[in-house]
């Protein structure tokens, strides 16, 4: 017997969406309604920890994991439109917290009902197909960016390419290296600005070779390094979130 579609889930917008890109909590907000999804918002959420964890301050990193991990604990599903941040609690919490047993029976609790985006969209309500609005002749190819964590951390390969195929259907153009980092990775962006500059010249390379008229990623943060270095270059290619993607091909319908 199949298991019945979740009703609700709360959403964790992350930073840089809520400071940067709110567009992108928008999109992510009405695609799972469309989906009949109940969407919680709880205005108290701040940062998961994982800005101060990755440069290695652990001690200013547990009262922010603390936070989340007290404030999710008595919900079934917590939806994030971000590997890096999905992984930093369903990952790296235990890492965080190996030498605090209490809190890390915490962890094991909430970390597996923690779910990025399209890893929710397709493992947990089954998403296969969408219906859609007809914008599609307009909007040219789609090619995509594997963010590092989505892919490394959560394992997640397939959800984000049959979710686009599924909105935009025979436009995904696969770019050479899609896997390979955009070199953004937080603070390595800033503490090795050369290597970071030349990693992003071969990931734009790769995705302006495909004809794609956008370029579409589960990351703000990639979306953001991406973005900076085509605006700075004029490429003609426009950045999406996977959310914003899905939030345009079914824009004004509900799906049963």
């Amino acid at each position: 017997m199949s298991q019945p579609r979740p009703t609700a889930a709360s959403l964790f917008v992350t930073c840089v969406v809520d400071q940067l890109y709110p567009e992108i909590g928008e999109s992510t907000v009405r695609v799972l309604t469309r989906l009949g999804v109940q969407v919680e918002y709880d205005a108290r959420q701040t940062c998961c920890g994982q800005p101060a964890f990755n440069s290695g301050y652990w001690s200013d990193a547990r009262p922010s994991a603390r936070r989340f991990l007290d404030m999710y604990r008595d919900n079934e599903y917590v939806v994030i439109p971000s590997g890096s941040c999905a992984s930093m609690v369903k990952v790296f919490y235990e890492e965080l917290f190996h030498d605090d047993p209490a809190v890390l029976a915490e962890v094991h609790a909430v970390a597996p009902r923690v779910f990025e985006l399209s890893q929710f969209l397709v493992d947990v309500l089954g998403v296969k197909t969408l219906p859609l609005t007809g914008r599609r002749e307009e909007a040219g190819k789609v090619t995509y960016h594997e963010a590092c964590h989505l892919r490394r951390e959560l394992g997640a390969k397939t959800q984000a390419r049959g979710l686009i195929e599924a909105a935009r259907p025979g436009d995904l153009v696969e770019m050479e290296q899609s896997d390979v980092c955009c070199g953004f990775g937080g603070t390595f962006s800033v503490k090795y600005s050369e290597i970071s500059g030349a990693m992003l010249k071969d990931k734009i390379d790769n995705i302006a070779r495909t004809g794609a008229a956008s370029v579409v990623a589960c990351d703000s943060t990639c979306l953001m390094q991406i973005a900076g270095g085509m605006e700075k270059r004029g490429t003609p290619v426009r950045p999406l979130h996977l959310a914003q993607l899905l939030d345009e091909a079914t824009a004004g319908i509900l799906v049963k």
